[in-house]
């Protein structure tokens, strides 16, 4: 069976409510990207990264070893309109899969950058207030 590396940072990572569409997959490790992404918050409701080169920062999440079929048949489909799937860096150079935001995704008066050393959890756990549709 073919697998590659999933890099997630909201709902998918452990004890997200996303987490079961991984079910199948092995768990490689709490990791960070590259310091060249921005980390942002659509409502509360489900994070997105942007590649942003040098004004960027290392977004915690954690790494899975997935098969393509339990990636496309089970995590794509649940993801939001707002991501799509793309290729990051990783704080160790390695490369991995990703959903990032999509070109003009983050222009929306929804969205708010999040700088939360924690990442997503540490973002909802500390404040962050659940958006429409509840918490993804």
């Amino acid at each position: 069976m073919t697998t590659v590396l999933m890099f997630v940072n909201g709902q998918a990572m452990s004890g997200g409510e996303l987490n079961d569409s991984l079910a199948g997959a092995r768990f490689a490790g709490r990791v960070r990207t590259a310091p060249e992404y921005r980390f942002y918050s659509f409502a509360d409701v489900f994070p997105g990264i942007r590649h942003t080169g040098a004004d960027g920062w290392s977004v915690p999440g954690e790494l899975y070893e997935v098969s393509y079929a339990d990636l496309f048949g089970r995590l794509l489909p649940r993801e939001p309109a707002e991501l799509e799937l793309s290729v990051i860096r990783l704080d160790d150079g390695r490369h991995s899969l990703s959903m990032v935001c999509r070109s003009g995704a983050t222009e929306a008066g929804t969205v708010t950058e999040i700088t939360h050393t924690d990442g997503w959890l540490g973002h909802l756990r500390d404040g962050a207030s659940p958006g429409p549709g509840g918490s993804r």
